[in-house]
C-alpha cells in the first residue's frame, strides 16, 4: 500500500520549508521525485522519503 504525503506535510516531517522541499526535487538527484495526481496535486511517496532519509543517515555515520 502506497502512502502519499504533499510538500507542506513534507516540509514539516523534515523541518524545512515547502520552498526548500521544492529546490531539493529540482537540484537533489537523490531526493525522491515527486507524482503528480491532478493538475494541482502533487506527492511524494513516504517510502521513498524514508529510505533517503535512511541514506542520509549512514552518510553522516560514515564521516
Amino acid at each position: 500500500m502506497n502512502i502519499f504525503v504533499r510538500d507542506k506535510e513534507l516540509a514539516s516531517m523534515l523541518a524545512v520549508s515547502r520552498s526548500t522541499i521544492w529546490r531539493w526535487a529540482k537540484e537533489k538527484k537523490s531526493f525522491p521525485k515527486p507524482q503528480k495526481m491532478s493538475s494541482g496535486v502533487t506527492v511524494w511517496k513516504i517510502e521513498e522519503i524514508n529510505n533517503w532519509i535512511k541514506s542520509k543517515e549512514v552518510e553522516t555515520q560514515r564521516i
